[in-house]
């Protein structure tokens, strides 16, 4: 009798997980508690899978020899309790995924910067005519790309939850961008526990693997005295600080190994000090990968970016508004704030994660002309900013708050959406916010 996987949720990587399942000759289930979307239920149809929506049975998942769960859904949830419960094994996408292929694996994770480091290192590897795929947080789903469309390499960006459920998975390169408070309400606010999750993109490699990190960061530094790693280090920092291999010198990007590298930092097509390090890993990677020199020189100086994160909408009555939906926790907006040369109307709030706002107060204070609040409930950003005599609105619908914005900025400034928080209060997700926010402002 074939061993029977289920899988809870049907999004991107649950309809991924049960194609390649089906192919692999498993008994497949999927349940969302959720609708799943036609694209999904369409999928699933034609590889012959059952499936239900808006609940689970469960009768038919608590039978399973193994549950493959989607990363949105936290153990807490009484489905997975139950199944914790009755001993049976819960993995990631990812984790299934790994098990049917033998391709190079570039594994990326960090609290920031994830997506545009990946998408990066995706550009490198095209423009290098390498056989990449995408996968991950961003991308098409690792499972499906195995089953359907494999390719040599595979280029991913893995959250703190796709790690969680990631066992025997190796990373060929693994890259660990930074680690700050994030997604704490997942963590029953332990940052230790975060940290953990983060720390995993190590487990498993070899003495053939790489891991890059930002040899800066004082939480992976710490935790680094606490781990045998088995890989090649490749750390890198904005300066020449002791050990690492890539740095920012005399205004020159430079990589020291595996083989020597430099470039005009002028040249880079991101800018800010958080693009210096996104820059960086992306460079290093494409180098232990054997990518010629003058294709990271060319990827690295004409990327074009990434949607949501520090993306210039466009200008109104000279004002520039910046859409950088994608911040989501304290330390993008940071960030945001640091790479600023004007004065900012700085757009805060959404889902709170239990976010510390000290760390801001002091780019707050000397960049901002004004904050408008964006949220059901704006209440801890009124204790947190209200106190620093920068004017203040209170909105609650993206109109409310391009509104605000629009009366609010003086010629010369930026209008910045940087929230801080997830965006689920008033929004779909971070891209529906972002959309939402440009189309607003193209009509100012």
């Amino acid at each position: 009798m074939s061993k029977r996987i289920v899988i809870l949720g049907a999004g991107e990587s649950g309809a991924g997980a049960a194609v390649l399942a089906k192919k692999e000759g498993f008994d497949v289930f999927v349940s969302d508690m959720s609708k799943i979307t036609p694209h999904y239920q369409q999928m699933l149809n034609e590889h012959g899978i059952l499936w239900e929506e808006g609940h689970h049975t469960e009768s038919l998942i608590l039978n399973a020899d193994e549950i493959i769960k989607s990363p949105g859904i936290p153990d807490k949830a009484p489905m997975v309790s139950k199944a914790i419960a009755a001993g049976i094994p819960i993995i990631s996408e990812i984790e299934f995924a790994g098990r049917y292929t033998t391709s190079k694996m570039i594994c990326i994770t960090g609290s920031n910067g994830k997506t545009t480091t990946t998408s990066l290192i995706y550009h490198i590897f095209k423009e290098a005519g390498y056989d990449a795929g995408l996968a991950g947080n961003i991308g098409h789903s690792l499972a499906l790309q195995v089953a359907e469309e494999p390719h040599e390499y595979y280029i991913i960006e893995l959250s703190s939850f796709q790690l969680d459920n990631m066992y025997d998975f190796r990373a060929d390169i693994a890259i660990l961008l930074n680690i700050t408070p994030d997604h704490l309400d997942r963590y029953d606010f332990k940052m230790q526990n975060y940290v953990d999750a983060k720390m995993r993109i190590v487990q498993n490699q070899t003495p053939q693997d790489a891991f890059i990190y930002w040899n800066d960061d004082p939480i992976i530094r710490r935790e680094l005295e606490k781990y045998d790693i088995k890989a090649v280090q490749y750390p890198f920092s904005e300066l020449k600080e002791k050990g690492s291999i890539g740095y920012i010198e005399a205004g020159k990007y430079t990589l020291e190994k595996p083989e020597p590298f430099n470039m005009e930092q002028e040249a880079l097509s991101l800018t800010g000090r958080h693009n210096i390090y996104n820059s960086l890993a992306a460079g290093i990677a494409g180098n232990i990968a054997g990518i010629k020199k003058e294709v990271i020189r060319k990827s690295l100086s004409d990327f074009p970016g990434v949607e949501h994160r520090l993306e210039k909408v466009t200008v109104v009555r000279g004002v520039q508004y910046v859409n950088d939906s994608k911040a989501t926790n304290v330390d993008a907006c940071w960030y945001a704030l640091d790479s600023m040369n004007t004065k900012v109307v700085l757009i805060i709030g959404g889902k709170d994660k239990g976010n510390d706002y000290e760390p801001i107060k002091p780019l707050v204070r000397e960049k901002c002309s004004a904050l408008v609040y964006l949220g059901a409930d704006n209440t801890k950003l009124h204790q947190n900013f209200d106190q620093l005599g920068i004017p203040v609105r209170d909105t609650h619908s993206m109109r409310e708050c391009v509104d605000a914005c629009y009366e609010l900025a003086q010629p010369g400034e930026t209008v910045l959406l940087s929230p801080c928080c997830a965006s689920f209060d008033l929004f779909k997700n971070m891209e529906d916010r972002g959309e939402q926010f440009k189309e607003l402002v193209r009509n100012l």
